[in-house]
């Protein structure tokens, strides 16, 4: 028969990346705050739905950055999923745009 261990090791935490996180989920945290505040004190508006797009890649690089692991990579392994990403919100952009047009020219 095999023995069992019953002798366990405790490590003390890394207090640095704990830091880190706790950093990283105030500053999400703050951010969905502001969200929060502009949703309901300004009114339906070009720069409401803008604040939102621009506090929302914010979220995303931090997301990324830190959980991906991918703030501490060299700058062709971020170039080489950024750029893909930009065409791909720039062909959303253009389709709701002629979608649009579209419709337009229809009715």
């Amino acid at each position: 028969m095999e023995q069992e261990t019953t002798q366990v090791q405790v490590i003390p935490a890394d207090k640095e990346k704990i830091r880190k996180i706790v950093r990283v989920a105030v500053i999400l945290g703050l951010v969905t705050a502001i969200e929060f505040v502009i949703a309901f004190t300004l009114g339906h508006s070009g720069f409401r739905t803008f604040l939102f797009i621009a506090l929302t890649i914010v979220k995303a690089f931090y997301i990324v950055a830190e959980f991906m692991h991918l703030g501490h990579e060299r700058k062709s392994l971020i170039m080489s999923i950024l750029l893909p990403l930009m065409f791909v919100v720039f062909l959303i952009a253009i389709l709701i745009y002629q979608g649009g047009a579209l419709f337009e020219l229809l009715y």
